[in-house]
């Protein structure tokens, strides 16, 4: 039987190429000379398309690509494609919700423990040897019966809501509508949530509609004793204030896993010690990826057994 023909836009993990491939006749547009003339001579072949989140696919994409109907992304974020003009062109958009959920929950923890107990900066004291020489460090401070606010109470918001419980925190949220089943202080003002909370936690959708949600304001009402996390999208917070306040101290700390224009960090964050950075690892872990891959290619076989 001849393989389906399945277009990627972008560079995936060797594991979901490999399955991939032993399905499907896989071609690799990122490694054609000419993608344009490519595209131009074969996109009339191919129903679909795999492509991640990092790589996207934007409407000058989906009009090069007249045969496609489902589009299979790696990843659960949708602020990289472009759905909407997708579903008006009839085609599927497909992602890999929930089996990222655990792990990307788990970052914000780990980041939240980081910060607000000085562990990266902790670990560079002993191995400057300045503990050996008799110096001490600063305190830290702890999270148990804290207000921790949730920017964001989505699948993942939840999960980080669950285990939030488990260290002892109060746990707040903001969300554009009250969650009724959520058993959770609810906040329609997020200033408000910022000043009586000892952390916010940023887990909500990147895109046009979440632009700088957390802004300057947010974050100053969050203070010099706050502790912001994001593991949502750089996008999502105004990150000119964010480097400000945190040199400044009128923020107290922060642990970052995204940036607004990734892989580019702002090098002025690199000299702080009461800000903890990660390389978009949110989901990074084997087991993860592994389950993200699977859902990519049982997107596809979905579709194809119900449209042959």
């Amino acid at each position: 039987m001849t393989k389906q023909p399945v277009l990627v836009l972008g560079p995936l993990m060797p594991y979901l190429l490999t399955e991939l491939e032993k399905r499907y006749a896989v071609e690799k547009l990122y490694e054609e000379k000419d993608a344009l003339k490519f595209l131009l001579d074969n996109a009339g072949r191919f129903r679909a398309v795999v492509t991640s989140t990092f790589t996207g696919i934007k409407a000058d994409m989906i009009d090069l690509l007249p045969a496609t109907e489902i589009i299979s992304s790696f990843g659960v974020g949708t602020d990289s494609l472009d759905v909407s003009y997708a579903n008006a062109r009839g085609i599927k958009v497909a992602n890999t919700p929930d089996v990222l959920n655990e792990d990307t929950a788990n970052m914000a923890i780990v980041l939240l423990l980081a910060a607000t107990r000085d562990l990266v900066a902790n670990d560079r004291f002993v191995r400057e040897g300045r503990w050996a020489k008799g110096e001490n460090a600063p305190l830290a401070q702890g999270i148990e019966g804290k207000r921790v606010g949730l920017v964001g109470l989505g699948r993942i918001g939840s999960v980080i809501a669950e285990k939030l419980l488990a260290f002892g925190c109060d746990v707040a949220y903001h969300t554009r509508n009250r969650k009724p089943d959520a058993p959770y202080t609810y906040y329609d003002n997020l200033i408000e949530l910022a000043r009586d909370s000892a952390a916010l936690i940023a887990i909500l959708p990147g895109g046009d509609a979440t632009q700088g949600v957390i802004s300057r304001d947010v974050l100053k009402a969050l203070g010099p004793d706050g502790t912001f996390i994001n593991v949502a999208r750089g996008t999502v917070v105004d990150e000119v204030a964010l480097v400000e306040l945190l040199q400044s101290g009128e923020l107290g700390k922060a642990g970052l896993d995204v940036f607004a224009d990734e892989p580019n960090v702002p090098e002025a964050l690199f000299k702080l010690d009461n800000v903890v950075l990660q390389p978009h690892m949110g989901s990074a872990t084997v087991e993860t990826r592994r389950a993200m891959a699977d859902r990519v290619v049982t997107n596809l076989e979905a579709y194809f057994a119900e449209k042959p």
